[in-house]
C-alpha cells in the first residue's frame, strides 16, 4: 500500500454533479470542484459517458483534477472503460460497417443502443480524444490490480501491464475499424469472476498482472446482488475477497461510490 491514501471512482456515466459531490463528501474537492486531497492519489475506473446528462463535463472534472492535484503532492489518473472506447469508435466510425461474420454491425448503432448522447459528441474535442486514447486500461495500484471489466480479456492484449496497455494504445491510435471492435467487445464482457470459478479466475489475472485484489467498475453491483441500486451504500467484495466491484449504478439511482483502498467490510 502507497503511504498516501488512495481513491477509486466507479462509472460516472454523465452524472458530473453527482461525481463532484461525492468527492466533497471525501475531502478530496472543494464546494468548487478544485483539488482539495493533498497527498491522496485518485483513480477513476471509465465509463464517464452515455446515459447521463454532462458525459465530457464528467471528463472536464477529472482533467481538472488531473492538473491540480500535484501542486499539493496528489495524483488523479483515469483507466478507460469500455463506454470512452464507443465514445470515440463512434467518433472516429460512425456507421462505417464493421467487418464481421454474424450480421452488420457499426459504432452508430451500438452507440446509439448503449445509452449514447449526442451532447457529449457535439462537446468532444480533438484535446479531449487525444486525453482519453492516451489514458491506460490496465494498472496496479496500492497492491491492487485496477481494471474497468470484470473480464480476462485483457490477457489477449499481453502478459504484462505495459503490454496490454501499450497494445490498446495502438490500436486507438490507429484506424483500424475490426481493431477498435474487437477493443469495445472485448471491454464489454463482464462476471468472469461471479461463481464457483470466480477466485481461480481472478487469481489468474493477478498471478499475471499483479496485485492482490482485482478492483473493478462495468458490473452493476445490484445486479451482482439481485436488489435495487437505491439499496447499494458499499463496494462489493466477493470471489473469497479477490475481487471487489465499485460500480454503484450512479445512472439507475445508486449511490458514487468513492472507495478508499484497501477496503474491507465492517464487521
Amino acid at each position: 500500500m502507497t503511504e498516501d491514501p488512495t481513491f477509486v471512482v466507479g462509472d460516472v456515466h454523465g452524472h458530473r454533479d453527482e461525481l463532484a459531490e461525492a468527492l466533497a463528501k471525501r475531502g478530496l474537492v472543494d464546494e468548487s470542484g478544485d483539488w482539495a486531497g493533498g497527498s491522496a492519489h485518485l483513480w477513476f475506473l471509465g465509463d464517464f459517458v452515455d446515459r447521463g446528462p454532462a458525459g465530457i463535463a464528467a471528463i472536464d472534472l477529472v482533467r481538472k483534477l488531473q492538473r491540480q492535484a500535484p501542486d499539493s503532492g496528489g495524483f488523479v489518473e483515469s483507466l478507460l472503460g469500455n463506454h470512452e472506447i464507443l465514445l470515440l469508435g463512434m467518433y472516429n466510425f460512425g456507421e462505417e460497417p464493421v467487418p464481421s461474420d454474424f450480421g452488420p454491425r457499426n459504432f452508430a448503432r451500438s452507440w446509439e443502443i448503449n445509452g449514447g448522447l449526442a451532447a457529449d459528441q457535439e462537446e468532444l474535442t480533438e484535446e479531449h480524444v487525444e486525453w482519453l486514447v492516451s489514458r491506460p486500461v490496465v494498472a496496479v495500484v496500492a497492491d491492487h490490480l485496477l481494471v474497468h471489466s470484470d473480464t480476462l480479456e485483457y490477457l489477449e492484449w499481453g502478459e504484462t501491464p505495459d503490454e496490454i496497455n501499450g497494445a490498446v494504445h495502438e490500436v486507438l491510435r490507429g484506424q483500424d475499424l475490426a481493431k477498435w471492435w474487437e477493443v469495445w467487445r472485448r471491454m464489454t464482457t463482464r462476471y468472469a469472476f461471479r461463481g464457483p470459478h470466480g477466485p481461480d479466475l481472478a487469481d489468474i489475472l493477478l498471478a499475471q498482472l499483479g496485485g492482490k485484489r482485482v478492483v473493478h467498475g462495468h458490473s452493476v453491483i445490484a445486479d451482482q446482488l439481485g436488489i435495487h441500486p437505491s439499496e447499494i451504500e458499499a463496494p462489493y467484495l466477493y470471489a473469497g475477497g479477490k475481487a471487489l466491484g465499485i460500480d454503484g449504478g450512479l445512472f439507475v439511482g445508486g449511490p458514487c461510490l468513492v472507495v478508499e483502498l484497501p477496503w474491507e467490510p465492517e464487521d
